[in-house]
């Protein structure tokens, strides 16, 4: 995978826009104003949520992810290298689906269908 490949499945997502901070910082695909994905400085691989700790810590322990540093321990970093698309789109979705859950139904209401 590539950053232009996540950037292309976050972008597809219905009101997912990305705040770009082009001083080097973090790059955060939001919904709702809240963040369901991010790419740091390393550019190596995206952050993520998962449904709890218990499946960031299941992820890390079976090697799909790493731990997000500076995050909640319920974010794992998806590394780019040797992730296919599926599995890729298949960890962007759960981390948007649970953020974009999370919001409330007043903000969710003004978002494009999932």
């Amino acid at each position: 995978m590539t950053r232009d490949e996540v950037d292309q499945i976050c972008a597809a997502l219905p009101g997912a826009h990305l705040a770009s901070h082009h001083d080097g910082g973090l790059d955060a695909w939001k919904v709702g104003g809240k963040m369901f994905a991010c790419i740091g400085m390393a550019g190596d691989g995206v952050s993520v949520k998962c449904d709890d700790v218990d499946t960031a810590q299941f992820l890390i322990e079976i090697g799909a992810a790493r731990k997000a540093k500076y995050f909640h321990r319920s974010w794992v970093r998806v590394p780019f290298e040797g992730k296919g698309p599926q599995e890729m789109t298949e960890r962007i979705q759960s981390s948007y689906d649970l953020i974009r859950a999370s919001l409330t139904k007043k903000v969710q209401a003004t978002l494009p269908s999932r």
